[in-house]
């Protein structure tokens, strides 16, 4: 993308030039500067095959309930040539298996913990009763199992698991331990959908590397230049280096989950051709849209079709994303970083695909609110909501079952944040008074430095007065550090004695 410079290279260099005192002068600031910039464009040799999570094994319990063993465990793995790392994962060495699973059956998790310390595991996305969300305080202690049980009740989508013990997230997810929960329905919607064929998981993390092939966790504790926590000038999809997947089809539909700690990606074909996006966080899109970019912060997620000719090969990239904060804590951030993701290479011939459909099945947008609801407003700080930490023992709202509600976030720092919802779906009103380029479901939302982003929220239909659910920072390093708050979900008129209720409101205007 030569020629013109963009608004970011145009600000730095004038910035600097100027004599703009944006880091101490002298080496020490310009080595900083320096090694805040990653990258991995030119140095990858993609010629491993992608590799393809395995479907988990699913079995028949009692009711009818679908019942899915899955042990979290230590393992090691060749994740980069060089050496061999220790990791966590789920039921294998890295990563964990694709569970996919369809509305109206009853899952059956059997959570077995054997790590060396305390996790749990978290159903990114879903809608279920509280007690089985595995938020922190579903606490699995070594050596045990935990039971959750649920029933399906939410339209297709593309969902993930992973740890969420409050202050070990972020390492627990960077070991390994993640994987991809998909959701079926009843409504075909048209689109590629053979698993490992033309329907591919893409898990993408960026990673550091120590020289003998180990990961780096030297970082992993939240600190030192980088403003979200370590990020990492290595990347993997789906736990493979220098991935490359081979097409077979016309069309090919990538579910893509940005599983980083603290990474956005704005992802791109390196030959800048048009894909069509199909699916969000928590659904289908009504219809597919085209588009040539998509911005994803972590936890996001996005179905990208793309078509390919016989014989082509292209690359799935990520240029400097849209992060709109301070010049430092925009470069800090990532804001100027470049990588290559993904190498797609289309056999000489290729099996034709159904052409892609107008329409989708999506869930229906999210009701007005009740007359007289009230607009909820979260401030988000360095490491606050509202000017508060996480309290485990206290409850910060109190929501109504099937309830819909607005919700307005604003970012009031320099740092990027983004903001995800438990057991609820959301659809995004307006960006700054904006109409957003995309609109479909979601569940995560990125909230620009001095951004306010404006969400229409519907909850799900499991009441608990006792047990909440979470809203926080998906950054992890920020997530950790208290970047939390707790809801419950009650029958209307049932609001437990002894709760707040402290989301700021107003009654609406700007």
């Amino acid at each position: 993308m030569g020629g013109t410079p963009t608004r970011r290279a145009f600000l730095k260099w004038t910035a600097l030039g100027a004599g703009v005192i944006l880091l101490p002068i002298g080496v020490g600031s310009g080595y900083l500067w320096a090694q805040a910039s990653r990258g991995n464009v030119g140095r990858v040799v993609f010629a491993s095959p992608l590799r393809i999570p395995p479907l988990a094994s699913v079995s028949a319990g009692a009711d009818g309930r679908r019942v899915i063993d899955l042990s979290v465990q230590e393992g090691r793995i060749q994740l980069r040539p060089g050496g061999v790392a220790r990791t966590w994962g789920v039921n294998q060495a890295y990563l964990g298996p694709t569970i996919r699973i369809r509305r109206g059956e009853t899952i059956a998790p059997r959570v077995r913990n054997l790590l060396p310390e305390p996790t749990s595991l978290h159903w990114h996305g879903m809608e279920l009763p509280a007690a089985s969300d595995g938020g922190p305080h579903e606490r699995i202690a070594p050596g045990d199992i935990w039971e959750p049980v649920w029933r399906i009740d939410q339209h297709a989508a593309t969902l993930w698991y992973h740890p969420h013990l409050h202050g070990t997230t972020k390492e627990h997810v960077y070991r390994g331990v993640a994987g991809l929960l998909l959701v079926d329905d009843d409504n075909d919607p048209g689109l590629p959908d053979e698993y490992g064929v033309d329907d591919i998981p893409v898990v993408v993390q960026d990673k550091k590397f120590t020289g003998d092939g180990a990961l780096d966790l030297s970082g992993i504790s939240f600190g030192g230049i980088d403003v979200v926590g370590m990020l990492g000038d290595e990347i993997l999809v789906n736990g493979t280096w220098g991935p490359l997947l081979s097409i077979r089809r016309e069309l090919t539909r990538l579910r893509v989950l940005n599983a980083s700690n603290g990474r956005v990606y704005r992802f791109v074909f390196d030959d800048r051709r048009g894909f069509h996006v199909v699916g969000t966080d928590a659904g289908l899109l009504s219809h597919p849209i085209a588009a040539e970019e998509i911005q994803l912060s972590p936890g996001e997620r996005a179905e990208l079709v793309v078509r390919m000719r016989p014989g082509e090969r292209i690359r799935l990239c990520s240029e400097p994303p849209d992060l709109t904060g301070s010049l430092i804590h925009e470069h800090f951030a990532g804001g100027d970083d470049r990588f290559e993701i993904l190498q797609l290479d289309a056999a000489p011939e290729l099996e034709s695909s159904e052409p892609l459909p107008t329409a989708l099945p999506s869930a229906p947008p999210v009701a007005v609110p009740a007359p007289g609801r009230e607009l909820r407003e979260f401030a988000l700080g360095e490491f606050t909501i509202n000017d508060r930490t996480i309290d485990m023992h206290r409850t910060d709202l109190v929501v109504e079952t099937g309830s819909t509600e607005e919700w307005r976030v604003r970012n009031t720092t320099d740092t990027p944040h983004n903001f995800h919802i438990h057991n609820a779906r959301f659809d995004i009103l307006a960006i700054d008074g904006q109409a957003p380029a995309i609109t479909g479901p979601k569940d995560t939302v990125y909230v620009r430095p001095g951004t306010r982003v404006d969400l229409r929220v519907h909850f799900g239909q499991h009441a608990d007065p006792h047990t909440p659910y979470m809203y926080h920072c998906h950054v992890l390093a920020h997530e950790d550090a208290g970047m939390m708050g707790q809801f419950v979900i009650v029958d209307p008129g049932t609001a437990p004695p002894g709760t707040t209720d402290r989301g700021m409101h107003s009654t609406g205007g700007s």
